[in-house]
């Protein structure tokens, strides 16, 4: 059973205690958050006045407080402890005597630097009341406007038009849903402040190794032709002149496609790199991806005062367009394939000529047995990975690859943390690491934190961003909200992970495991043999139950505790808890697993260490395992980053939204209509997964209880939302239904109904606003968004409903081609690209049977007289609402040549023009008074 008692403090791991009145010490009555007396005057001392968890004000000052001198030497104490548990109380002692015997001004000295150590390294920054609050109250009359509203509706039907009105009812009830799905996870949005400084002065004292933790980069690629060799050998080079100690930095490149190409590129970006790298750190540039910071159109001599920058980077451009031509002569020959297949300069056939039947390859080209830079210092280690591959294996895709990466990674560095970027994206900020070490090292707010997830940015996209590539509601609006309940979503690039969470296990808030010798001392030593594992089993399961964890079956306890047990119970433990079926036959990666701050195993040994890394991305490694259900890169969609993520926040980790001043990461996005609409189509068919698979929100995760409800909401919009496609397509169809038949979907409106409608008009304006003032968007990002919105809801969510059906219940893959129809040379060039897809058919037609609604409302007002031109203003502003939405479709559509497809065209007006004949002939929703009235009054003239 569970050990009862005393609980743990969060900070500092010792015994909470009792308090004045004998119970156990409480800090917060709010949340319980576990803290103890000591830790807890610690943080007035600091000025903390607030529960670090829930942010509740604490309501009972501390009943004694300890001196300076003591507090100071507990944090010193527990900030060392980070990197040495084991050996805390030997550090302590020794530190203790030398305070004895330094001179005062020693002891001034250390002081000092205590201070900064107990400087904190980031801070929340609430949303201003003056804003939040009118935004909540707001959000909150709403939701009363909106249930008044649709009694309204659901009281008044239109008789004489009764399917249009209950269609339209439906339609604005899910719009309605899914705006709450979608609004409340934003009710608390908050801002965070890092100090880089105070990291340094923390763990990077001078004359003092750097204790900043390590990491581990990983980068994906696929096919080069498609993903060009120079874009991600510039992600790389940004990678290794990150501004980190060069020891705690390694890039890990995953070729998926083992192309020789990503090889022979990677070897020239490796050689290049010891020249950039010294260039980078010696004149601190910005960014540090060479492309990016040569095509900058700034003054590159501001803050640059040394006498030798002009010179060295005129040397540094030259050697970089050599290499951009070595690097191109490489793309240029790997245009065709040779017969015989590609061999290397040593005249060996190069391995993965097959790219679906080939072995694991790994080369290491930079690090601490590697190459130097020009200036003979180290670099970080670059280390090009092929996971092996063979048919009847099922390879999943991106995940998979990553997956080969965190077992491949363990094996040769295991650096605490990972942070995974797509091959498109490079470091803008030679500081994003230290960025998120802000929060990942800090003793108290890293604690239960999974991923540090940072905003995508992105280069080359036009000023208008006619079709919302940059995302920025989502990035600056949906994520602050969501970093204020439990974090943001993992969005796939420019996150960095916690490696321990990424194994399944669980954060330190988990209950603890109880120590198995303890409760069966009893039996002596000729029996301990036999009664352990059973005990051990029955702790484990009875410690699963009562956290009520049953549906997260991964290997999942506090690491923290396994380091009390000796060896004999430590292996014991390891075997009960059946290590190998969960992480695979490597005796070297499972000793790793259990390293919680990281550090090489010490079973891997120099010489056995590759064929250990080889063995670990073997395409059979997996089978049988957890990898994929409940460890590592989750499986089960194309979407693998939303539930990874979900996985993480459903067993208690909860994760930071950082958005430094200057972006951390930049990339690039499909800026053209057809690739835009395919991107959003794999996000939506994703989702749709996610919804048809045993992870879906509605009903996966209850178990823990460890997800909160706004969390929850949050992830249930994410999978939910191409299903509003339906809704919508209906929605858009009724102006135009409404133009043709004369009828409308709302009855004649009297006072109190136009109150109703326009204070739900009001209130939608009200809260868009109010949400742009806290967020900082601006109201043209707001715009494009909304517009995209409905552009990609009746097209690419549209078939990604239909596509993700067909392959969860028939089986069927359904592919959209995308050939390219025009092109253009000039600036945004690409934005003029149109390329033929089926995806563009919908969004056409429902654009051209508006358009003849309209023409047929005005004929039928004109041919009617005065009193049809006001029931017309109703149906024809509805019908404009529809097109001004879909106006950035239409611009792409007729491209700047105004050359749209032929067969686009065609579709379209055929199925407008029988779509408006069929209503216009059979009218079905024109009721059976109408109907019996129209039939006498043809009898009647004799028809």
């Amino acid at each position: 059973m569970m050990v009862s008692g005393v609980p743990l403090c969060n900070t500092c791991g010792e015994q909470v205690g009792l308090g004045s009145n004998g119970e156990v010490f409480v800090a917060c009555h709010e949340c319980n958050y576990p803290i103890c007396k000591s830790c807890f005057n610690e943080d007035v001392k600091e000025g903390r006045s607030a529960c670090l968890r829930c942010g509740v004000p604490y309501d009972e000052e501390p009943a004694s407080r300890d001196t300076m001198a003591a507090h100071l030497n507990d944090v010193q104490n527990r900030v060392e402890s980070w990197k040495e548990k084991k050996n805390k109380k030997k550090k302590s002692a020794s530190k203790v005597v030398k305070e004895a015997q330094a001179p005062p001004e020693q002891h001034m000295e250390e002081n000092q630097q205590s201070a900064d150590i107990m400087q904190p390294l980031s801070r929340v920054v609430p949303i201003p009341k003056s804003q939040i609050t009118p935004y909540r109250i707001v959000i909150i009359i709403r939701l009363i406007i909106l249930g008044l509203f649709f009694h309204y509706r659901v009281t008044n039907p239109v008789e004489s038009s009764y399917g249009l009105w209950l269609t339209s009812v439906i339609c604005e009830i899910w719009f309605a849903i899914s705006w709450v799905l979608d609004q409340f996870p934003k009710w608390s949005p908050i801002n965070r402040d890092t100090y880089i400084d105070a990291l340094s002065a923390r763990y990077e004292r001078e004359g003092e190794p750097s204790e900043l933790a390590a990491v581990d980069f990983f980068v994906s690629t696929v096919d080069p032709l498609k993903e060009p060799p120079l874009i991600t050998a510039n992600t790389v080079l940004s990678i290794l002149a990150v501004d980190y100690p060069v020891d705690k930095v390694s890039c890990y490149v995953s070729d998926d496609g083992a192309a020789m190409l990503s090889f022979e590129s990677l070897v020239e970006t490796a050689d290049f790199a010891r020249k950039w790298v010294p260039f980078c750190k010696k004149f601190s540039l910005e960014p540090r991806a060479p492309e990016f910071y040569f095509s900058q159109k700034i003054d590159y001599l501001k803050d640059k005062v040394q006498p030798s920058f002009v010179k060295e980077r005129r040397a540094m451009k030259r050697d970089y367009e050599e290499y951009k031509v070595r690097v191109n002569a490489l793309v240029a020959k790997a245009q065709k394939t040779p017969e015989e297949g590609w061999t290397m300069q040593d005249g060996t056939p190069w391995p993965g000529n097959n790219t679906r039947d080939h072995p694991g390859m790994i080369q290491v080209f930079l690090g601490n047995s590697g190459a130097r830079d020009i200036e003979g210092n180290e670099l970080p280690r670059l280390v090009y990975v092929s996971r092996e591959k063979r048919p009847g294996y099922q390879h999943h895709k991106k995940a998979g690859a990553e997956n080969a990466l965190v077992r491949v990674s363990a094996i040769l560095t295991n650096a605490p943390y990972i942070l995974n970027l797509d091959c498109d994206h490079y470091l803008n900020n030679s500081k994003a690491v230290r960025e998120a070490m802000c929060f990942l090292m800090d003793p108290q707010v890293g604690r239960d934190v999974c991923y540090v997830q940072f905003p995508q940015r992105f280069d080359g996209i036009d000023r208008s961003d006619r079709y919302a590539n940059r995302n920025t509601v989502f990035f600056d609006v949906n994520m602050k909200g969501l970093d204020g309940i439990q974090g943001p979503v993992y969005v796939g690039t420019g996150c960095v992970f916690f490696r321990q969470a990424l194994y399944g296990y669980g954060p330190p808030s988990l209950p603890s495991l109880p120590k198995a010798s303890s409760s069966c001392s009893w039996c002596g030593s000729c029996c301990c043999c036999c009664c352990r594992p059973k005990k051990v089993t029955k702790d484990l399961s009875e410690v699963q139950r009562e956290s009520k964890r049953e549906d997260l079956n991964a290997a999942i306890f506090n690491l923290g505790e396994i380091e009390n047990y000796d060896e004999h119970e430590r292996s014991l433990l390891i075997s009960q808890m059946s290590f190998e079926k969960t992480f695979g036959m490597s005796s070297v990666f499972i000793e790793s697993t259990l390293m919680e701050y990281g550090g090489v195993a010490e079973s891997a040994h120099p010489s056995t260490v590759i064929n250990e890394a080889i063995h670990v991305i073997g395409c059979g490694y997996e089978e049988k395992t957890s990898w994929g259900k409940e460890i590592g890169w989750i499986y089960g969609s194309v979407t693998e980053d939303i539930l990874t993520g979900f996985k993480m926040h459903c067993r208690g980790w909860r994760s930071i939204y950082c958005m430094p001043l200057r972006p951390a990461f930049k990339g690039s996005a499909p800026i053209n209509l057809s690739d835009r609409l395919h991107q959003v189509l794999r996000w939506a068919l994703g989702s749709v997964e996610i919804f048809l698979s045993r992870h879906c929100p509605l009903w996966y995760g209850f178990g823990g209880g460890r997800l909160k409800w706004l969390q929850r909401l949050a992830y249930i919009n994410t999978i939910v939302y191409p299903f509003t496609s339906l809704p919508l397509v209906a929605y858009c169809s009724l102006p135009a239904i409404c133009l043709l038949t004369g009828k409308f979907i709302i009855p004649t409106l009297s006072n109190l109904a136009t109150v109703w409608f326009l204070g739900l008009f009001f209130s939608i304006i009200a809260t868009s606003v109010l949400e742009l003032r806290w967020s900082g968007v601006s109201i043209e990002a707001l715009w494009r968004n909304e517009q995209f919105w409905v552009i990609g809801g009746v097209s690419a969510h549209l078939f990604a409903v239909f596509q993700g059906i067909l392959k969860m219940i028939a089986g069927l893959d359904t592919n959209f081609t995308v050939t390219t129809k025009a092109a253009d040379d000039a600036e945004f060039g690409e934005l003029y690209v149109f390329k033929w897809t089926t995806v563009l058919i919908p969004p056409t037609t429902l654009l051209v049977v508006n358009m003849v609604g309209v023409v047929a409302g005005f004929s039928d007002a004109l041919n009617k007289g005065y009193e049809a031109w006001g029931p017309l203003f109703g149906r024809v502003f509805f019908a404009f609402w529809v097109i001004l939405h879909l106006y950035p479709f239409l611009k792409g559509l007729m491209g700047r040549q105004n050359r749209t497809p032929t067969i686009v065209v065609l579709w379209s007006v055929l199925l407008a023009s029988v779509f408006s004949l069929v209503w216009v002939k059979i009218d079905p929703f024109v009721s059976k008074t109408d109907s019996s009235t129209l039939t006498k009054g043809c009898i009647a003239i004799d028809c």
